[in-house]
């Protein structure tokens, strides 16, 4: 029995427990945490396999996105009973994904927004009421499944430093200048706590490559600027193969200050945002196990990059 829910929505409380289970039965994956939010709740990270290829998975940078941590706890778990029982994952070996690879999973990079969106947060609390006087001054937006940013109304997909100051002028002109649900880049890059210790845990893990899960658009986005990386396109029209996604450009409002663009920039080397599932956001549980059968591959092949 799969101790990962997937019908339910992830909420930070929900992803701890799962992580406690996992590392409780699976003593080869371990866990740690990279920081606590503003608010209290940790940022964790699970790490298996012991390979010389070091990935770097995150999801749910936003908060309406909460079902891409239940798409890497999920990977995890199927990975760890794989490798425990000596079987196979999506046809590989998984003794052979874990020696090739060791993989880093940050399945929830903004539990405070999360928490807000799946309901965890209840209505009246300090947090709630912080929140919706912030969507106050962004009327258009649906509070709070139009809810992406963390509860200090910053996005944390615009806060890296790859053309920030693009960024922040298009975001500007766009009328997101305060903190709010969503757009809102932040006084600086790099000055909120989920996206300090992220990129200081990048930085410390040196990956050869990093997936950033978002949804939604069944989109892979694999570029920055001018940046030219070997290799990168090639395993993108992979991904896209194995998943029936499609290999795209980001729209021009939207191509600067994420956390692949940064990775690509700082590191030249293959980073991609890849936009899970179709519909708005949030999308519904139900959509979980075609995401999964459309991911499977691309976690997988990541882990391994493309073999001669």
């Amino acid at each position: 029995m799969s101790m990962v829910p997937t019908d339910v929505p992830m909420t930070s409380s929900l992803c701890r427990e799962t992580i406690r289970r996992l590392t409780g039965r699976y003593p080869f994956l371990t866990e740690e945490i990279l920081t606590t939010t503003a608010y209290g709740r940790p940022v964790q990270v699970m790490t298996l396999g012991q390979g010389e290829r070091q990935v770097l998975y995150t999801a749910a940078h936003h908060a309406n996105e909460w079902i891409t941590a239940t798409l890497l706890l999920k990977f995890a778990e199927d990975l760890a009973q794989a490798f425990a029982g000596r079987d196979r994952l999506y046809g590989v070996e998984a003794r052979n994904i874990l020696n090739a690879a060791t993989i880093h999973l940050v399945p929830m990079v903004n539990p405070d927004g999360v928490d807000l969106v799946t309901g965890d947060i209840e209505v009246g609390t300090l947090e709630y009421e912080a929140a919706r006087t912030m969507a106050d001054n962004y009327p258009q937006i649906p509070f709070p499944d139009g809810w992406k940013a963390n509860l200090l109304g910053v996005d944390l997909n615009l806060q890296y430093p790859a053309a920030w100051l693009q960024a922040r002028e298009i975001k500007f002109s766009q009328g997101y200048r305060q903190p709010g649900p969503r757009d809102y880049v932040g006084r600086a890059p790099l000055n909120q706590r989920e996206t300090i210790a992220l990129a200081r845990y990048t930085e410390g893990v040196d990956p050869t490559l990093i997936l950033a899960y978002h949804t939604q658009g069944q989109q892979i986005y694999w570029q920055f600027q001018d940046y030219e990386v070997p290799g990168a396109r090639e395993l993108g029209e992979e991904f896209a193969r194995l998943s029936g996604y499609t290999l795209a450009d980001p729209a021009y409002s939207s191509s600067f200050a994420g956390y692949k663009d940064w990775f690509i920039q700082y590191f030249r080397r293959p980073g991609y945002t890849i936009e899970a599932g179709s519909g708005v956001n949030p999308l519904p549980i139900d959509q979980f196990d075609q995401i999964y059968r459309d991911n499977l591959g691309i976690l997988v092949t990541a882990a391994l990059g493309l073999l001669e």
